[in-house]
């Protein structure tokens, strides 16, 4: 993945693209970025900017921002957390359709969110619980760290390297227009893998190669408009992975 990353220190709340850069200068432009400014000046943008730093995922039509957003301590914290407070659905809110069939989903999965928003994908509707205070704690750090504002979040809880997701876009129709997403990983490290949809058949139109990722404990996935148009994303089966993982992405519905 290192080729495609580009990394940046945070000095603005709200992240901006920038353009993919040949080794040296993205040595050269880091060092630049790296100057220290003053806390005064740097808390006066984002109050968690002199605290780490951003890199930058691009392809053609992909559009990433990742980051270890919490300390280990934080992770571990929020992860007990969660798997206190969490309520997950059962029966037939946890299944999807394919290709007219339903199947049980192999993972665990609920939503939580603002008052009278629904979400539909896989052929089920779904009404959030509502926040609770370990959601809206991790949901204002993000904010400050990104700018962004969020009114809804898709949890999913995999117990182990054999709970997985199949390869999928998101871009059901309640989402706000050109809106990022905000995926937050707790618990067991996985790969993330990206494929652009002209690369995905078994005759493919294009030889755009895939974009894999190891997603971290306390990490931050920031997908960026049009990243979701062109680019199916999945968490494959990993057999060696014996612990379970948190993932949490934050989005905005329309109202």
């Amino acid at each position: 993945m290192d080729k495609f990353v580009i990394k940046k220190a945070t000095i603005k709340s709200k992240i901006s693209p920038v353009d993919e850069r040949t080794e040296s200068e993205e040595i050269s432009s880091l060092e630049e970025m790296l100057i220290k400014k003053s806390k005064t000046e740097l808390n006066n943008v984002c109050p968690l900017a002199d605290c780490f730093t951003w890199k930058k995922i691009q392809s053609k039509g992909l559009d990433c921002d990742y980051i270890l957003l919490f300390s280990k301590r934080e992770a571990d914290d929020f992860f007990q957390q969660l798997e206190t407070d969490i309520v997950y659905f059962s029966g037939d809110l946890n299944r999807v359709k394919v290709y007219g069939k339903w199947h049980n989903i192999p993972r665990k999965q609920v939503t939580y969110g603002d008052e009278g928003l629904t979400y539909t994908f896989s052929g089920i509707t779904l009404s959030p619980k509502p926040w609770n205070a370990v959601l809206d704690c991790i949901r204002n750090k993000i904010t400050s760290a990104t700018g962004m504002s969020f009114n809804f979040v898709l949890i999913n809880r995999y117990k182990d390297g054999n709970d997985h997701i199949g390869e999928h876009r998101d871009d059901e129709r309640e989402l706000v227009p050109h809106s990022a997403i905000a995926s937050v990983s707790f618990g067991a490290c996985r790969d993330f893998l990206f494929r652009h949809r002209d690369a995905r058949c078994k005759n493919p139109v294009c030889s755009i190669k895939p974009v894999k990722m190891e997603l971290q404990h306390g990490s931050l996935l920031v997908m960026n408009y049009p990243t979701n148009v062109y680019w199916y994303h999945s968490l494959p089966v990993r057999k060696k992975v014996l612990s379970p993982r948190i993932n949490l992405t934050f989005r905005n519905i329309c109202l």
